[in-house]
């Protein structure tokens, strides 16, 4: 598989705020995201384009960063025509701004460490077809308050969720893609730090946190933590993901 030769027809940009996108050439702009309840675990992945098609599909065991892969590979191969993939993922967008795979392919999909690549199985052709289709690439910050973002990633922790592939021609309705706050699927290890809670019980709630705060988010109150530093530790990571 010769693939040197196509690499002048992918290019990255970077987003770092929510600016309306300007596919260069007339691609088409796909959002896409991925999402994972444990890693590995139930996940999901989606794209969709703006004020039009879109798609999700689960995986009964995955991981992260498979889901994010997959979610820009459905992308390319569901749309014809030029692509210009949107993504908060570093791993996807610096495949392509920073030529990983120039040195995956040159050491026979070896990585710096002279380990296996991981999740080569969708790497290779997903860059074969991105390179080949002209695939050009963004990166957004996740949870930065950019629009269709955030719709991709509520599509995607909702299919995680659901364990149901979804598909539409026009975009996806507040049903479609689950509660606004993706914490849900993405919030295991603030979950594993609470032991032994049930979120049931009338004392465990409290409604004077404030909305959106990961305590809201699980139902209980700060109090009622065994380890308050490690859980605000861990909610800050499933924020950044």
């Amino acid at each position: 598989m010769i693939i040197s030769s196509l690499a002048s027809r992918a290019s990255v940009r970077t987003v770092s705020r929510p600016v309306p996108i300007a596919a260069p050439n007339g691609a088409t702009v796909a959002y896409t995201d991925g999402a994972c309840r444990g890693n590995p675990g139930p996940g999901g992945w989606a794209w969709a384009i703006p004020d039009g098609a879109w798609a999700a599909g689960y995986d009964p065991t995955t991981t992260n960063q498979r889901m994010e892969i997959m979610a820009a590979f459905q992308a390319v191969q569901a749309i014809e025509g030029p692509v210009h993939i949107v993504s908060d993922s570093t791993y996807v967008v610096n495949c392509f701004r920073d030529e990983w795979w120039r040195g995956w392919q040159k050491r026979g999909w070896k990585n710096s460490k002279k380990e296996p690549v991981a999740n080569r199985d969708l790497w290779e052709p997903f860059i074969e077809l991105a390179l080949d289709r002209q695939t050009t690439f963004d990166w957004v910050k996740g949870h930065s308050g950019d629009p269709m973002n955030d719709v991709v990633d509520r599509l995607a922790v909702a299919v995680a969720l659901s364990t149901q592939n979804m598909t539409g021609e026009v975009p996806p309705t507040e049903e479609q893609m689950g509660p606004p706050d993706s914490a849900g699927p993405r919030s295991s290890s603030l979950r594993s730090a609470v032991v032994s809670l049930d979120a049931d019980r009338p004392a465990l709630r409290d409604g004077r946190i404030p909305e959106g705060s990961p305590y809201a988010v699980v139902g209980i109150r700060a109090a009622d933590l065994p380890n308050l530093k490690r859980a605000r530790s861990c909610a800050g990571t499933c924020q950044r993901c």
